[in-house]
């Protein structure tokens, strides 16, 4: 396998490339990426970066013309922004990838794209709990995030290549610079607080659980093929338990006082129409993020577990445990 993995650079990326090299079927990855960080580097004779920018089309070709399988994991992720930021990201570079397969030196050398999604094309600010992947979506997507990652999916169902797609929910693990270091830089600033009963539910996913799906797809028989699946680690948690744990294996305590969510729902919405007119940076609250952290939101991975042979490793404890023993080695390398 000669493999291209997009968004090598950042978290979900440089996990999958250390899983990639070590498989004796791969013989090449190009990973590719914007900018490379120390942090999530992974250097093997079998790996070759080459930064750049997947808008651009001359760049894309000359990536795809050197492999046999896509792994696309480069997306811009985030609750705010303009929808053209957000559309050269998610769907030009869907664009720029599918044509230079299609248009490829050697017919049909693309052999498989995996494509890394979202299950946030699922909410629809309700609690929603064991969602499947052929369960109704929403009318209207909750933000442009979601809009276009649904429409690169689409693309991939018409391109005619074969292909997985992944909907992996919250990944957490060594080299996470999203999630839990968000709600570390809130509790800090001493704006974490409970919202809600603090009873919801939720799906947190090992980082290397994903990774696990993303081998599986490059693996997966025609049964598998052009399919989408949920991935999580199958065994939902209360959201604000696992908050709680992140902080006292730090050594922190999570302030007991809750604050209602109708409460906090409706100082995003006004934030969120404050931006929107001043035309500022993203509002401290969004809708989105409040209901991610109030409401219950779980998916059901039974077809991953059939089709993929897919079946969860890591435990979200231990995926915890060894997010903080990264985090703080990276906090002493600083210091």
């Amino acid at each position: 396998m000669k493999i291209l993995l997009t968004g090598a650079t950042g978290f979900l990326g440089f996990r999958t490339l250390e899983v990639l090299a070590q498989m004796p079927e791969v013989t090449t990855i190009v990973a590719t990426g914007r900018t490379l960080k120390p942090t999530h580097t992974v250097t093997h004779d079998k790996i070759s970066y080459q930064l750049g920018d997947l808008t651009d089309y001359r760049f894309v070709q000359n990536l795809v013309n050197q492999v046999n399988y896509i792994i696309h994991a480069a997306a811009l992720s985030a609750p705010w922004g303009s929808f053209s930021t957000f559309e050269a990201a998610n769907i030009t570079t869907q664009q720029n990838l599918l044509k230079a397969a299609q248009q490829s030196a050697v017919p049909h050398l693309i052999k498989r794209i995996v494509y890394i999604s979202t299950p946030s094309i699922y909410y629809n600010g309700q609690d929603r709990l064991q969602v499947n992947e052929s369960d109704p979506l929403p009318y209207k997507f909750v933000n442009a995030y979601a809009t276009t990652k649904r429409q690169a999916e689409i693309m991939l169902e018409q391109s005619g290549i074969p292909y997985v797609i992944l909907r992996p929910r919250a990944l957490i693990g060594r080299g996470d610079t999203v999630i839990m270091p968000r709600l570390l830089r809130a509790y800090e600033a001493g704006r974490l607080k409970i919202i809600g009963n603090g009873q919801n539910q939720v799906d947190l996913t090992s980082v290397a659980n994903v990774a696990q799906a993303i081998v599986l797809s490059l693996k997966v028989n025609e049964a598998g093929l052009d399919q989408t699946y949920n991935i999580t680690n199958g065994n939902p948690v209360y959201l604000w338990e696992k908050i709680r744990m992140v902080l006292e294996l730090m050594g922190k305590q999570l302030p007991p006082k809750k604050v209602p969510r109708w409460l906090v729902a409706q100082v995003a919405q006004w934030m969120e129409w404050k931006a929107r007119l001043t035309q500022g940076p993203e509002p401290t609250l969004t809708k989105y993020g409040v209901g991610t952290l109030s409401q219950s939101f779980t998916l059901n991975i039974s077809k991953a577990k059939k089709l993929l042979g897919y079946v969860p490793q890591v435990s979200t404890d231990e995926a915890i445990r060894e997010f903080v023993v990264w985090y703080q080695k990276q906090g002493k390398i600083k210091s």
